[in-house]
Formats: structure tokens, C-alpha cells, sequence
């Protein structure tokens, strides 16, 4: 990318995938903050006909608000290199890693990082027998946002009865008890820790129905805690190759101090609307939606 200011951004949003419509709130936000930092920016639905259309408007950068299949796996990264456009977020081979959530887990482990035990199984064995012991957590290896996820309890009476939008393989995981903890690294920078509080079970409804969950940002939880999901998120990130912002999700169970928190995944491409964890988490640190955006935006780059 060249030292001038890029001014025309085209901002992907909407795609394919099961997250399409929270994929436009985090795309529609991000545009709307970068008009306001002066950007030139173009919302386009990201569909078969994106390298044409990327072709025909030629931008300086590529805002990556895409979720899911498609747009956070490596996919969309590789069209974008492929045509030398300069784009936020992880490159192709990270974006690939941290959306297989198994070999994501492969790498962790790797590098010492904490995850609990999983398993890659057909669906048609899981809908048909505990294929774990209970309680355990079953959900699709290459989605994110909490799609399709089912959480079977020790006084379940079956297995559960996956619906048919799953996928033929699936991710049977052992259940992490306790809080929901979250940290966000902007370049090779930690910004903070969120303690995220829900009523019940932190589904996709939670995450993105209002009054699903509640943010304490920063975390009321013990200094230790603290630095290791500080710590953790960074190796996380830097394990996977991640570049622009990323979020690591964890489960904090307290009874058991240091010991009870367990990495669940990393997100290459986090939620951005303005209320979203990322930036909120940004913001606690004194860096405005707009400016998070802005920082995206110039440290965008090919060869991710």
C-alpha cells in the first residue's frame, strides 16, 4: 500500500453465510464511522460477482465486515490478494486456522495454552448416542457467533437432536463451566478484559438480542486472571498468525482459580458495531469507534 492516506474504502458486508445479517450491522456501523473520519467508502454485499465488482471500483483498501463461512475463512482474504487489494483482519492461512475450530485448538495446545477436549464426529453418531461424556457442548467446527451450538446437561435424557442445517461432521467439546471472559488484541496490543453475564446459556440470541447479555468491561475479577487472559489472548493471536484485531473467548470457572480458565477460540473477525465487545473494549481504553476503524483501515495490507 502506498504512504498516501487510502481515501476510497469499500466495506464488505452481508455474504453467504449464517451470520449475514449481523454481518450487515457490523458492515453498515463501520462504514458509517469511516464517512465520518473522511474516508470515500462504498457498502457492497459481498457475492459470486465480488472480484468484478472490486475490479470495476479499484480501492485502496478493503474493510472486511464479512462473518462466517466464505468471509472469515480464508476465502474472501484469498480473492483479495489474489487481486492485490490491501485488506483489514487476518490473511488466508490465519483466517483459516482460528475457523477450524479443532486445528485452531491443535495449534493451542501447541503453544501451552489451556482448551479442553474435543472431538470431530458425524452428526448422524451424535443424534444418536452421547458420544461424551455429559455435559457436553456440540456445534459446527467452521461457523461463529454461536451458531448451531447445543449444550447437553448430565441429567439430559439423549443425545440431542441436532437440526438439519447442521453440517454432515461436527465438534463434540466438553463443557467449560463458569463466566464467560473475553479479550481483544489490536495489532500485538491486549486491550482488556470484558466478564460477559447472561441469564442462561450464552447462545447467538444472547450475544445479539438486545438484553441477551450484559458487559462489565473492565472484568471485576482477580489480578491473576486478569494478566492470563491478557497474556493468553496475545499467544493466542500471535500462535494463529492474526494481524489487525482479534477476540479470545474464554470460560472462567472460579472455584478453581487459575487453573479453571480454559481458551474456547479466537475470532478473526470480531463483531464492529459500536456496542459490540471489540469496540467497546476500545473504547474503554480511551480509543473512539471511529479511530478503532481508522487504525483498521491503515493497517491494512496484502501478504496478511
Amino acid at each position: 500500500m502506498s504512504n498516501r492516506q487510502p481515501r476510497n474504502v469499500v466495506v464488505l458486508m452481508g455474504g453467504p453465510s449464517a451470520e449475514r445479517e449481523v454481518s450487515f450491522s457490523s458492515g453498515r456501523a463501520c462504514a458509517a464511522a469511516l464517512r465520518e473520519h473522511g474516508y470515500q467508502v462504498t457498502e457492497m454485499d459481498a457475492g459470486a460477482d465480488l472480484a468484478t465488482r472490486l475490479i470495476a471500483i479499484a480501492p485502496d483498501v478493503v474493510f472486511n465486515a464479512l462473518h462466517g463461512r466464505l468471509g472469515e475463512d480464508g476465502c474472501v482474504q484469498g480473492v483479495l490478494e489474489w487481486l492485490q487489494i490491501p485488506y483489514t483482519h487476518s490473511g488466508v492461512l490465519a483466517s483459516a486456522l482460528a475457523m477450524d475450530k479443532q486445528r485452531s485448538k491443535e495449534v493451542f495446545a501447541q503453544v501451552g495454552l489451556p482448551i479442553v477436549k474435543s472431538i470431530i464426529v458425524p452428526a448422524a453418531d451424535v443424534r444418536a448416542r452421547h458420544v461424551m461424556d455429559a455435559p457436553y457442548v456440540v456445534k459446527p467446527n467452521s461457523e461463529g457467533s454461536s451458531v448451531g451450538v447445543y449444550l447437553v446437561n448430565e441429567a439430559a435424557n439423549g443425545p440431542p437432536q441436532l437440526d438439519g442445517t447442521m453440517p454432515e461432521m461436527v465438534m463434540v467439546e466438553a463443557f467449560a463451566p463458569g463466566r464467560e471472559l473475553t479479550t481483544t488484541v489490536m495489532g500485538d496490543r491486549p486491550l482488556t478484559v470484558t466478564d460477559i453475564l447472561t441469564d442462561g446459556w450464552y447462545d447467538y440470541d444472547a450475544k445479539y438480542k438486545e438484553g441477551g447479555s450484559r458487559h462489565v468491561v473492565p472484568a471485576q475479577i482477580p489480578q491473576e486472571i486478569w494478566d492470563a487472559c491478557m497474556d493468553y489472548a496475545v499467544r493466542a493471536h500471535e500462535a494463529l498468525g492474526c494481524r489487525g484485531v482479534s477476540r479470545t473467548d474464554f470460560r472462567w470457572d472460579e472455584s478453581r482459580g487459575l487453573a479453571g480458565l480454559i481458551l474456547l477460540e479466537t475470532n478473526t473477525q470480531p463483531g464492529m458495531t459500536a456496542t459490540s465487545l471489540s469496540p467497546e473494549q476500545a473504547q474503554a481504553i480511551g480509543m473512539s469507534f471511529s479511530e478503532l476503524c481508522s487504525w483498521m483501515v491503515e493497517d491494512a495490507s496484502c501478504n496478511r
